[in-house]
């Protein structure tokens, strides 16, 4: 079995910037697409960024289009969020999340490896 661990969240004053990691322990995702999503109080879980197995191919929300950036080392089996000009708006408890099989997705259904999450907090 799998697991993965977020880091890096905290406390951000807007216009900041904040970096997440999230690695994997238990047994290698390199193969895998990873994605992030976030899930705000009282909202359901969203799309935030996902990358394909070998990290060519990026696809993000288009809310944080511009701002964010996905990443991913394989041979670490860690996969990166690095977010800038932070907003208010992205306040939440982000996860990262591994789906096993072919092809990233947004949707948060077809994954199938979820952290515990990690909390992202912006003030104005």
């Amino acid at each position: 079995q799998g697991q993965l661990v977020e880091s890096g969240g905290g406390l951000v004053q807007a216009g900041g910037s904040l970096r997440l990691s999230c690695a994997a322990s238990g047994r290698t995702f390199s193969n895998y697409p990873k994605g992030w999503f976030r899930q705000a109080p009282g909202k359901e879980r969203e799309f935030v960024a996902a990358i394909s197995s070998n990290g060519g191919i990026t696809n993000y929300a288009d809310s944080v289009k511009g701002r964010f950036t996905i990443s991913r080392e394989n041979a670490k089996n860690t996969v990166y969020l690095q977010m800038n000009n932070l907003k208010p708006e992205d306040t939440a408890v982000y996860y990262c999340a591994v789906r096993i099989k072919a092809g990233y997705s947004a949707d948060v259904d077809l994954y199938d490896y979820w952290g515990q999450g990690t909390q992202v907090t912006v003030s104005s």
